[in-house]
């Protein structure tokens, strides 16, 4: 008999598992997939560059609580990430910054000049309903179609006016030449990488792994006293009222006979290209060889579930489920897919961390 049957071997499903098998719970984590760490699953090549398998995973938090708790199963390296967009010829930083303006423009705008700029370029939105509003409302029509207009379209095929206001929202828009990708107070990379944070998380007695395992096929026939379930929410209950959307990538990877191929971890192609963006693992792990590896990602609408697409008709659907799950007892839904909510490894960290402190309050209250 096991305590909780865990759905999922990422980030929800490892740090629920390790917090609850060190109160002394038997727990039983499955995953269909062949290896532990959900999407941050990074591993060696045939040629022994350290990469990722689905595509960039950039650590950083403003939650000194996160840092420290993945602090138990790792080192950090610390890493800043950089991004460069392809834009009218040249490479510019993004997000966009006082930098990006004045190698666009031919300008030597400081601070002070480029707030005035971009509001004489932007373009007043009321109420501010969609991604579209959001950008214009800040930067105006030029940057908005050099910048997030194409970039959008092939990472959701929607245009910005049919998404939700949040998609941009998270892409800020500097005045100063801050260069950075993230501005969290915490930005690292697991020094060894993420798998082996994932399999120190998992050792722990008291945790028993099963990969390449449907949990339809055990669910049934292993005792358990509770779940929790970090896939699909909607695949749990059969899709009784629909299937919820996402967007996925197709990961095309390219081992290089030289050491370097970009100047920094990505590049952007807003406009240009189908690929949405380039990415070369060795600024991101620090790893010294003589070759690189690099990625494309090509947005798709098949494939393995990893965007859920943020608008009104699909949180109502979504809504539907959730009210179905708040009914079901004994059954915890998290994680990105069990919530339908894109969240940041730290934010699944959190809420994961919340969760457990939830379920042992409740226990607790039980045996009082």
């Amino acid at each position: 008999m096991y305590d909780f049957l865990i759905i999922g071997c990422g980030f929800a499903g490892s740090v629920l598992a390790e917090r609850l098998a060190k109160e002394g719970k038997k727990i039983l984590i499955v995953d269909k997939r062949n290896h532990i760490a959900g999407n941050a699953y990074d591993f060696y090549n045939k040629e022994g560059i350290l990469i990722h398998k689905y595509g960039p995973h950039i650590f950083h938090t403003n939650s000194e609580d996160v840092f420290k708790y993945l602090s138990k199963f790792t080192e950090w390296r610390p890493y800043e990430h950089r991004v460069l967009g392809s834009v009218d010829g040249q490479l510019v930083p993004i997000p966009i910054n006082l930098t990006t303006i004045n190698k666009l423009y031919g300008k030597n705008l400081n601070s002070d000049e480029v707030v005035g700029f971009l509001a004489s370029k932007a373009e007043l939105r009321k109420p501010v309903l969609t991604s579209e509003d959001v950008v214009l409302n800040v930067v105006g029509k030029e940057l908005y179609e050099k910048f997030f207009r194409g970039y959008t379209r092939k990472q959701w095929d929607l245009d910005p006016s049919e998404l939700d206001a949040s998609v941009t929202a998270r892409v800020p828009t500097r005045t100063n030449a801050d260069d950075r990708y993230f501005t969290d107070s915490l930005q690292a990379m697991p020094k060894n990488g993420y798998t082996e944070m994932f399999q120190k998380m998992l050792s722990h007695e008291n945790i028993h792994v099963m990969l390449n395992t449907n949990y339809k096929d055990i669910v049934d026939i292993i005792p358990h006293r509770q779940l929790i379930y970090t896939g699909p929410i909607d695949g749990y209950f059969d899709y009784q009222f629909g299937k919820l959307p996402y967007r996925s990538i197709d990961f095309k990877f390219e081992t290089l006979d030289q050491e370097n191929y970009q100047e920094t971890g990505t590049i952007n192609y807003p406009t240009s290209n189908l690929y949405t963006r380039i990415t070369e693992f060795k600024h991101l792990t620090g790893q010294k060889h003589h070759k690189t590896t690099i990625v494309y990602e090509y947005p798709t609408a098949e494939g393995d579930p990893y965007y859920p697409i943020p608008r009104k008709e699909n949180q109502d659907v979504y809504n539907q489920y959730k009210r179905l799950a708040d009914e079901t007892p004994n059954v915890f839904f998290t994680g990105r897919l069990g919530t339908y909510k894109y969240y940041n490894m730290d934010q699944v960290v959190a809420q994961s961390l919340a969760l457990f402190r939830k379920i042992i309050k409740e226990e607790n209250a039980v045996q009082q």
